[in-house]
């Protein structure tokens, strides 16, 4: 892709995002700030943690938005006897005598982790360590990931039964946590009608890989002012209690507070945010905007914020 300058191709982002939103919406109704969040996750190349109950089109969202990109999507749903190697792949005993390596489902561009809970922490460790790397190792050899490699992660809230929660080391690794709430009245309405037919949605495919790999560099290109930086950087530090700008909410409410990876993923989500809001340069609501998602996975309540019905988003708001 080629534009004469970074504003055209900023023009061009702010376009091509609502065309996905409104190819998006033929598919799945409702759910706007979600489909937002997965759209600014693979545009920042970061990846997305979706919590909901069942039956909210999780796995539908992940297919349709594959779908509109143009990508390559697979599906691994996790289980308590998942090992390592269902996931990344293994080496095998060919035909020839010689040992080859035949890629797992993790080698696609778009991975939907259905339950990423349900599964030992060796494998969620396999998983993680991939998105870090790009890559994963078999057998000592190296390979390299498609590119773009963008995880989208699902938990469900209520059963924790025979679950292993992510470790918060782990939950570090993905961008943005998000909830999915259930549809309003009007939206299962119109939900109920679209899936109980014969009708069958055609979708147009509206950017490839390459494309989406020259967005990802353009987000990050966009100039951001040092005070926007400055608060994004202190919105993360107060989150961290008995620190310098620890507010007396967080020392009193907070047992742990986020790392700097939550201050690039401020910046790198306001500037997404920005660009597909048409805007060329974030400013702090901007910030604001992302904060609540990249926050809310890396603060640690205490035992008196959970007592007193405190939620992690009135915790995040009080910040801003």
């Amino acid at each position: 892709m080629q534009f004469e300058n970074d504003i055209k191709a900023v023009d061009a982002l702010h376009q091509v995002y609502k065309d996905i939103k409104a190819e998006i919406g033929k598919v799945v109704i409702g759910q706007d700030e979600v489909v937002k969040s997965v759209l600014i996750s693979i545009f920042s190349n970061g990846h997305c943690l979706l919590v909901g109950v069942p039956g909210l089109a999780k796995t539908l969202l992940v297919q349709t938005v594959s779908n509109v990109l143009d990508l390559n999507f697979n599906r691994i749903q996790f289980t308590p006897d998942l090992m390592p190697s269902d996931i990344i792949g293994a080496e095998i005993l060919g035909e020839d005598r010689n040992f080859k390596f035949i890629p797992g489902p993790i080698f696609s561009n778009i991975i939907l982790a259905d339950e990423i809970n349900r599964t030992p922490p060796k494998t969620q460790a396999a998983l993680l360590e991939a998105m870090q790397e790009k890559a994963v190792t078999a057998a000592g050899q190296r390979h390299v990931l498609p590119n773009p490699f963008f995880v989208l992660a699902t938990q469900n809230p209520i059963e924790q039964e025979g679950t292993y929660p992510l470790p918060e080391a782990q939950l570090d690794r993905f961008m943005f946590h998000v909830h999915l709430g259930y549809p309003s009245f009007e939206e299962e309405l119109t939900i109920v009608k679209n899936t109980t037919n014969n009708e069958v949605v055609l979708l147009k495919k509206i950017i490839n890989a390459q494309q989406i790999q020259y967005f990802q560099k353009l987000v990050r290109n966009i100039p951001i002012a040092d005070n926007v930086v400055e608060y994004a950087v202190k919105l993360a530090s107060k989150t961290r209690p008995h620190t310098a700008h620890a507010t007396e909410e967080v020392n009193k409410y907070i047992s742990w507070g986020a790392g700097p990876r939550a201050s690039q993923f401020l910046v790198i989500g306001a500037k997404c945010h920005a660009a597909i809001s048409g805007k060329y340069s974030p400013d702090i609501e901007d910030v604001q905007a992302v904060a609540a998602a990249i926050l809310r996975h890396r603060i640690v309540r205490n035992y008196r914020a959970e007592a007193e019905g405190l939620s992690m988003e009135q915790i995040i708001k009080n910040l801003f």
